[in-house]
């Protein structure tokens, strides 16, 4: 792919810090001016939205009820993309539910849903985000401006500013493993094959096949906030996902040490 791995842009990035130039309200109102001149023809984003030609529809299956808060998806994802302290591109929250001593602990294993009809590319005013193979959506961190306003348009808190490059980060489906035959870095670490990873138009994927075994044990497949019209490609079997759903960033937040609190951990508490 054209675009540079984020952890070779970093490391130019940190080398270059003192000159690094920051996109100024200025120049963020004229981009936002662009965009809404265009909108009465054909939307700049259109181009973006459209993932390219190569007959795959990559998704993923997370069945919330192996997983068991062992954090290992979140070490390696960090592990693989250089994630600071204090950020994320995935993380399990959790839940605690019922009195002692009928008591249970939920876990909800996280990142970006992948939207078909994914707001972030929309609201993305340099043209930074867009559509992969398979429909992955990712960034050209060549062309992102740290404009922000991805991480106000995503309804699952799943972008973040990065402190040291001022640039949106987000999961990008480890393309640059997937390209070369490998899953994404999460998947093989989970110890409990919660995660699951793939291409959902081969019915002999790994994930078609673990969600088809899912609905022979008529275990019911459910995604989170459908109401926002997104069309996310990830689906969730176990109670987890309704019952957290709650407690989940949402628009103009991202994933946050706080979701660690053990006082956040009661149910009804965010």
């Amino acid at each position: 792919m054209d675009q540079k791995p984020r952890r070779d842009f970093l490391k130019k990035a940190a080398l270059a810090l003192p000159i690094v130039a920051v996109t100024d309200s200025a120049d963020a109102n004229a981009a936002d001016d662009a965009t809404e001149g265009s909108a009465e023809s054909t939307p700049s984003w259109q181009g973006r939205m459209t993932a390219p030609d190569d007959g795959k529809r990559y998704g993923w299956f997370v069945d919330t009820r192996r997983c068991f808060g062992c954090h290992a998806c979140e070490v390696s994802c960090k592990s693989e993309n250089d994630v600071p302290l204090g950020n994320y591109i995935r993380q399990t929250t959790y839940l605690d539910k019922g009195k002692y001593p009928e008591v249970a602990r939920l876990f909800l294993p996280m990142s970006c849903q992948h939207c078909e009809d994914a707001p972030c590319i929309k609201a993305c005013p340099c043209g930074a985000l867009h559509k992969e193979s398979g429909g992955t959506v990712a960034i050209d961190y060549d062309v992102c401006c740290g404009h922000g306003s991805c991480v106000d348009a995503c309804p699952y808190g799943a972008i973040y500013m990065d402190p040291v490059a001022s640039q949106a980060v987000k999961c990008h489906n480890c393309y640059h493993r997937v390209e070369s035959g490998m899953e994404p870095a999460c998947v093989p670490t989970c110890p409990a094959e919660a995660l699951h990873f793939g291409d959902l138009n081969d019915p002999q994927s790994r994930v078609s096949q673990a969600m088809q075994r899912a609905e022979d044990e008529d275990v019911e497949l459910v995604q989170i906030r459908v109401e926002k019209e997104t069309k996310p490609r990830m689906w969730f079997a176990g109670p987890a996902a309704a019952e957290i759903e709650k407690k989940l960033p949402r628009e103009g937040e991202s994933f946050s040490p706080e979701a660690y609190d053990i006082y956040n951990w009661k149910e009804g508490e965010k």
